[in-house]
C-alpha cells in the first residue's frame, strides 16, 4: 500500500487501491455472501420467501453428503483433480527447467511461443481436438488398429480422459510460475552441485526444487482449482465411448443452477467445492513451507 501512495501519490494512489477495493468488494466479497446466503435457506416459491419457512439451516449441506451419487462425485472430482495437478507438474517440471536453464535467446523465445501458440485457440476447441483424438474412429485408434494391437477401435471415455484433456488445457498455468521461479536460480549453483559430484537427481532434489517451492506452489494451486471448477473439459470429454463415468462436481452444480432452477442446493454444492479449494490451497503452502507473501509474488 505504501508501495502505491509512493509511486503514484497521495491522490493518484489512494484512486488505485480504492479502485481495487470496490472491485474487490463488489466482484469478490459480496457475490460470495450472497451465495453463502443462499446455500443456508431452502428452496422456496417466490411468494413464500421471507416467511416463517425462510430461514438458515444445514440442509442443502446434508443433502450433498446423504446423496449416495452427489458426494462420490464430489470426492472424485476432488480426487481427479489433484492427479491432473500432480501429472501437470510431472509434465511441466522438464520443460520449465530446460527453457530457464538450458536454452537463451532465440531459442528460448521459439520455445516459449510453441507453447504459447495453442493457446491462441479457445479453450473448448482445444478440448475438441483430444475428442477427436480419441474417439472411436480417431487418431489414437487408427494408429493401434494399423500396428495391429487391436483388432477394433477402443473405447477411450472415462476420467482418464478428461484429466488428459485437462492436462492440456491448463499446462501453461502450471510452466509458467515454474519457469518464473527456476530461472532465478543462480547457475552456479547447479554447477558447484555437479562439481562436487551431486548426481541430477540428487541436484534437483536438493537445489533446484526447494528453490522453485513458491513457483511449484503457485502452479499446483492454479491447476487444481482451474480443473476442479471447469465445465467444459468433462462436458465434452464425457461424450467419448465409455466416458459416461466421467461426469465432474461442476457439472451437478450447472444442472441444479440452470436445469433443476435450485439455486440454494447449486449454491451450497458451489461452496463446498470452494472450501475444498481453499483447503487445497493451505495444504500446498504447508507442503512448500511458503507463505501468502512468497504465491502472491
Amino acid at each position: 500500500m505504501r508501495d502505491v501512495l509512493h509511486r503514484f501519490g497521495p491522490a493518484t494512489g489512494a484512486l488505485v487501491l480504492g479502485t481495487v477495493a470496490l472491485w474487490v468488494i463488489l466482484l469478490v466479497v459480496l457475490p460470495q455472501l450472497f451465495m453463502i446466503d443462499m446455500s443456508l435457506r431452502p428452496n422456496l416459491p417466490p411468494a413464500a420467501r421471507g416467511g416463517p419457512d425462510d430461514v438458515w439451516s444445514m440442509s442443502n449441506y446434508v443433502t450433498l453428503f446423504t446423496n449416495d451419487l452427489h458426494r462420490a462425485i464430489f470426492w472424485r472430482t476432488i480426487v481427479s483433480a489433484a492427479a491432473v495437478t500432480i501429472l501437470a507438474l510431472v509434465v511441466c517440471y522438464p520443460v520449465a527447467y530446460y527453457l530457464a536453464q538450458e536454452v537463451r535467446g532465440p531459442t528460448a523465445a521459439i520455445f516459449v511461443l510453441g507453447l504459447i501458440i495453442p493457446f491462441w485457440v479457445n479453450e473448448i476447441l482445444r478440448t475438441f481436438s483430444w475428442f477427436l483424438i480419441l474417439s472411436r474412429n480417431g487418431l489414437f485408434n487408427q494408429v493401434l488398429m494399423g500396428l495391429g494391437i487391436t483388432a477394433e477401435p477402443l473405447n477411450l471415455g472415462g476420467v482418464g480422459a478428461v484429466m488428459l484433456g485437462m492436462v492440456y488445457a491448463y499446462i501453461l498455468f502450471m510452466v509458467f510460475p515454474l519457469y518464473n521461479a527456476i530461472e532465478s536460480l543462480d547457475k552456479n549453483q547447479i554447477e558447484a552441485a555437479r562439481d562436487l559430484g551431486a548426481s541430477w537427481p540428487r541436484i534437483h532434489a536438493r537445489v533446484v526444487i526447494p528453490h522453485a517451492k513458491p513457483g511449484i506452489a503457485v502452479g499446483c494451486i492454479m491447476t487444481f482449482m482451474l480443473a476442479a471448477g471447469t465445465v467444459a473439459v468433462p462436458q465434452l470429454m464425457q461424450a467419448l465411448p465409455g466416458g459416461t463415468n466421467a461426469r465432474w462436481f461442476t457439472q451437478i452444480i450447472y444442472s441444479l443452477f440452470f436445469d433443476g432452477g435450485d439455486w440454494n442446493a447449486g449454491s451450497a454444492y458451489a461452496f463446498a467445492l470452494l472450501a475444498a479449494c481453499i483447503v487445497f490451497i493451505f495444504v500446498m503452502m504447508r507442503l512448500f513451507k511458503v507463505g501468502i507473501a512468497d504465491v502472491a509474488k
